[in-house]
């Protein structure tokens, strides 16, 4: 019994894949999960727009920058400029002081400042207007301990994009994202291994058909049926979701036929370094859900992440696409806004194609 239980153990850790599974899978988790899961708020970048200037309005905006929350991004000055450098996407939260803003909160007493906060992310929208909110709470209070006359700020709140801050709105685009990612990419990577395991593959590796030719014939009826599923996710999410559709139609049925090819790709790759289905689905399920899930922006503020995992999170191309559908869909973004989102994708796609041509090269080799 004794030395049944050391060479089951002995073959355990002979084995590369049990040991990684045992190990290195709940580490990563563990890891990814700890550091992405948070939601708090830092480094939020906003815009000021001081239509008074005056003593009281700089204190309340050194108070919001030097709280450690809030960047300052720039300073407005014009109200027009507001829809600008929100469709610039990195300004979440712009604060308007009105005209005579410290003279009314001397003489009258109150003063109002407008809080205009990109709700395309309700939940990151709802935490930056809390924590704006605390903090002018907290100006009150220091003003008044030095003042006779108790004085008080009005915010006036507008959540532009999601007024009702509807949370479809942030679930839905990540759904998108998951959806066509997995299913292009498992189916790609499945049907190629099957080939594999059947032994057909090699029938075709020998025959007078190019390598580019066997990828490109395995490829495009999966191109062709990835578009229909993401024409009719696109259209649930439209009719059953009630998602807006605020930009061009064309620009977003582009981006995504270019996002399936970039999920097909990776799916043709994954298909190269397996050797059986049961392992294609575990590295699709593996390697594309949970960063798909943690590291894509939808669900949490990459923002917020060690600075490691926000340059490791640049390698997903889900964080991409979430970037471009949003600008499409809810903020009527044309392709003037998402160029450099659209030209990564399109990077990623050429290089994962060549990568898995290139394997395929080697194995007619």
């Amino acid at each position: 019994m004794k030395i049944f239980i050391i060479k089951e153990f002995l073959q355990i850790f002979r084995d590369t894949r049990t040991m990684v599974i045992l190990f290195g899978i709940p580490i990563v988790q563990i890891l990814l999960f700890g550091f992405a899961l948070k939601n708090d708020i830092k480094n939020v970048q906003i815009s000021i727009l001081d239509q008074s200037k005056d003593l009281y309005t700089q204190e309340l905006t050194n108070k919001l920058v030097s709280s450690g929350y809030f960047i300052l991004n720039s300073n407005l000055k014009d109200a027009d400029e507001i829809e600008g450098v929100f469709k610039k996407g990195k300004v979440r939260e712009v604060i308007v002081f009105e005209p005579q803003f410290g003279e009314n909160l001397i003489k009258e007493g109150r003063a109002t400042v407008q809080i205009i906060t990109d709700a395309s992310d309700p939940n990151t929208a709802n935490m930056v207007y809390s924590y704006t909110q605390a903090i002018i709470s907290d100006y009150v209070a220091e003003i008044n301990t030095r003042n006779e006359q108790p004085v008080m700020i009005i915010p006036e709140t507008e959540m532009r994009y999601n007024p009702e801050l509807e949370s479809v709105f942030l679930f839905v685009p990540g759904l998108i994202t998951i959806v066509l990612m997995l299913v292009s990419a498992m189916m790609t990577s499945i049907s190629i291994t099957r080939e594999k395991e059947l032994g057909t593959m090699e029938v075709l590796l020998v025959s007078p058909v190019k390598p580019w030719q066997i990828i490109l014939g395995k490829v495009l009826p999966y191109v062709f049926l990835s578009f229909i599923s993401a024409i009719l996710i696109l259209l649930m999410s439209y009719f059953v979701f009630h998602m807006p559709f605020s930009g061009s139609l064309t620009l977003l049925l582009s981006s995504s036929l270019l996002f399936i090819i970039l999920a097909l790709a990776l799916g043709l790759f994954i298909s190269t370094v397996s050797k059986t289905q049961q392992v294609a689905m575990l590295l699709s399920m593996f390697a594309l859900l949970l960063p798909t899930i943690l590291l894509s922006g939808f669900i949490f503020p990459i923002k917020n992440m060690p600075l490691a995992l926000q340059y490791f999170s640049h390698l997903m191309p889900p964080k991409w696409f979430v970037i471009v559908i949003k600008n499409i869909m809810i903020k009527g973004n044309g392709i003037e806004m998402i160029w450099k989102e659209l030209l990564i994708l399109l990077g990623m796609t050429i290089f994962f194609i060549v990568l898995s041509i290139k394997k395929f090269k080697i194995r007619l080799e």
